[in-house]
């Protein structure tokens, strides 16, 4: 499954090599190929602590809401 940019997304797996751990929340803010995306990584207050090249398979899309139905 693709994921779209500016998608929430969360980490499936540590990155010990970026100082991510499994769980971490962040913004997909580039496509780089078919397989990986771009994330950023904020705090609360929109401050940005790490960007990461992600395979898409390492990530889950967050939603923040009740999903459309599709007919």
């Amino acid at each position: 499954m693709e994921i779209d940019l500016l998608a929430e997304v969360a980490l499936l797996r540590d990155l010990t090599d970026r100082g991510l751990m499994r769980g971490q929340v962040g913004t997909v803010v580039e496509r780089l190929s078919p397989e990986a995306v771009e994330v950023e990584f904020s705090d609360d207050q929109g401050r940005t602590y790490a960007t990461a090249a992600v395979a898409q398979r390492d990530l889950v899309k967050l939603h923040r809401g009740p999903l459309e139905q599709v007919a």
